[in-house]
């Protein structure tokens, strides 16, 4: 078995390496911001995508309430839940 190579990256976890396509405008702003938070742009591009994902979960869970405070009969799985998420689909 192979030695666990070692890494200067700091994470303490493993992590993905990927490869992402910017416009050149959209990259310098990254960078700007990065250097603003005293971060790089990884670490920006990383705190984004969670933030982002974080809100949208919380956005979904909101609506799933709402439509639960809504009083619409569901039964078991399925019972017309398409037909009320798309009845009550927020328009954009």
């Amino acid at each position: 078995m192979a030695a666990a190579r070692v890494s200067n990256t700091g994470y303490t976890r493993a992590v993905a390496k990927v490869m992402v396509s910017l416009p050149d405008d959209l990259l310098k702003a990254v960078d700007i911001e990065a250097d603003r938070r005293g971060t790089t742009r990884s670490g920006l591009l990383r705190e984004l995508a969670e933030e982002t994902l974080r809100l949208r979960s919380i956005e979904r869970a909101e609506r799933i309430a709402q439509i639960d405070e809504m009083g619409s009969p569901v039964t078991g799985h399925g019972g017309g839940v398409a037909e009320i998420v798309k009845a009550n689909r927020p328009e954009h």
